[in-house]
């Protein structure tokens, strides 16, 4: 299937002519054992429909009971948004008809939400800090999943086929709402961006999610609407469902200013709809009509009773807070003495959870952040991909930094160990001796060839010899290549002097 062409404005003429209005629902999956209201397991990646039973698959009669820890977990996610938190609850069923969704209803909350009325004061790339409004946060469960076959696209529009998997249907979810985001301007794909990279900072903190949005826990509904500059009433809004990536988040708000932008110049009336976003070049293109809440017909579900907070049992919840990301960085700023360039820039970059996490398996923060950085930083530019999402952990970085420090790697062959480890090859020892990188330390070996590279350069020998001893460069290349990499630098240059001495 051929992507559709648009016709998209500049971005700057967006701005002088309409005033964005930007809304984000962010879906995150809850790390529980088990699912919401059943008790089968939640855990990613077992194979399709092993999971499931007579509530996940909706089967008559089978009746929900609350998983506790996700109300807790709820609760605990609500606070740290700075949200109220109900002392009365309800669980309301959405009712639709998807094939992804056996009972033909999913059970939510409406308007009877756990926690509202909040905020979170994101960090933006200058440092200058923006706060997005917390409408909601509310307790659902997630629908199956859907795998469409025989199109070209992955989508249901060409599929001959579609197969449905149960395994994700009735995991806990937070759905986090926004209020509606005005005045951004310019800034509103990066306050998108910044604003859900937080948020996975958040959730993470507290331990209640991986936020992996390469897996789906953690999903972006952005919705986008103009109105003309002066203009008070919102203009229609589109929403972009199920972006996985904090670069998707961003262009995807910036694609559909443009788009929209564009249509409204042509005369075009903008539907509220709902869209996909592409990843393969950043656009977005037509899903089908938007629903609205009197659609869902949304009524209390009878099988599931009131969810009662006391405020007793919420300050015992406030009390397990951990020590939230934006106050932990201003104390590792503290620590490492980092200037607030220098901080942001990590911070920008994605970069410094993984060096913390990097430096507390052993590593100095200095050591963490050379390799996160530069090589790896690097590593994910080629694949274009966000640091985190690369294929190897900071524990696997800290091993790889040891056995440089232990002198068992060269910093070369340590590059060599993580591209392993990127490859899929194994974890950092597996890779090592797969690969054979470990340094020669057979004295006879490294002596032998650095023997040869002195006889095969007579004129380096003369120079050297005459007072010049930055010239032995040349002879430590040509041991390293005799090696493979392998002999230890420091090895090498001794030998070299005393032979020359």
């Amino acid at each position: 299937m051929t992507a559709p062409m648009y016709d998209l404005m500049d971005f700057d003429d967006v701005l002088e002519k309409f005033d964005p209005v930007m809304g984000l629902e962010v879906h995150v999956e809850l790390a529980t054992e088990t699912k919401m209201f059943s008790a089968s397991s939640a855990h990613f990646g077992a194979a399709p429909n092993s999971h499931v039973d007579p509530v996940s698959l909706g089967l008559p009669g089978a009746l929900p009971v609350v998983n506790a820890k996700g109300v807790e977990w709820a609760i605990k996610i609500g606070l740290a948004l700075n949200c109220s938190i109900a002392e009365s609850s309800r669980f309301a069923r959405k009712n639709y008809f998807y094939p992804d969704q056996p009972k033909n209803y999913q059970i939510s909350q409406y308007d009877e939400p756990i926690a509202y009325n909040g905020y979170l004061d994101v960090q933006l790339l200058d440092g200058t800090e923006w706060r997005v409004e917390i409408e909601r946060a509310h307790m659902e469960e997630d629908t199956g999943k859907l795998t469409h076959l025989g199109g070209t696209s992955g989508r249901i529009h060409g599929a001959t086929a579609s197969l449905v998997d149960c395994n994700r249907a009735g995991i806990p979810l937070i759905e986090i709402v926004t209020k509606p985001i005005e005045g951004a301007g310019s800034r509103a794909p990066e306050i998108a961006k910044a604003y859900v990279s937080a948020l996975r900072d958040l959730v993470k903190a507290l331990g209640v999610s991986d936020a992996r949005m390469d897996q789906g826990s953690m999903r972006v509904d952005s919705n986008l609407s103009l109105r003309p500059i002066g203009q008070e009433e919102f203009g229609t809004r589109t929403e972009t469902k199920n972006i996985n990536s904090l670069k998707s988040v961003e262009q995807a708000v910036r694609f559909e200013m443009m788009r929209q932008a564009a249509a409204i110049e042509n005369g075009e009336v903008i539907v509220q709809e709902t869209r996909h976003y592409q990843e393969t070049d950043g656009t977005t293109s037509k899903g089908r009509p938007k629903e609205t809440s009197e659609d869902y017909r949304y009524f209390n579900d009878p099988d599931l009773p009131p969810v009662i907070a006391p405020k007793e049992w919420v300050e015992e919840i406030r009390a397990t807070l951990p020590e939230l990301p934006w106050v932990r960085r201003a104390r590792i700023q503290q620590e490492w003495k980092l200037p607030d360039a220098e901080m942001r820039d990590l911070v920008n970059a994605g970069a410094l959870e993984l060096i913390i996490a990097t430096v507390e398996e052993g590593s100095t923060p200095d050591e963490a952040r050379a390799w996160w950085v530069n090589y790896l930083a690097a590593k994910a530019k080629e694949a274009e991909a966000d640091l985190d999402a690369l294929a190897i952990t900071p524990e696997q970085v800290a091993r790889v930094i040891a056995l440089v420090k232990e002198g068992k790697l060269t910093t070369k062959l340590g590059r060599q160990a993580v591209d392993g480890v990127l490859a899929g090859e194994g974890d950092v020892d597996e890779v090592v001796a797969q690969r054979g990188l470990e340094v020669v330390r057979d004295d006879g070996a490294i002596e032998a060839a650095v023997d040869e590279a002195l006889a095969a350069n007579p004129d380096i020998v003369e120079k050297y010899r005459a007072g010049n001893t930055k010239v032995t460069g040349a002879i430590v290349g040509a041991v390293m290549k005799a090696t493979r990499g392998k002999a230890d630098p420091a090895q090498v240059n001794k030998l070299i002097a005393e032979k020359l001495a």
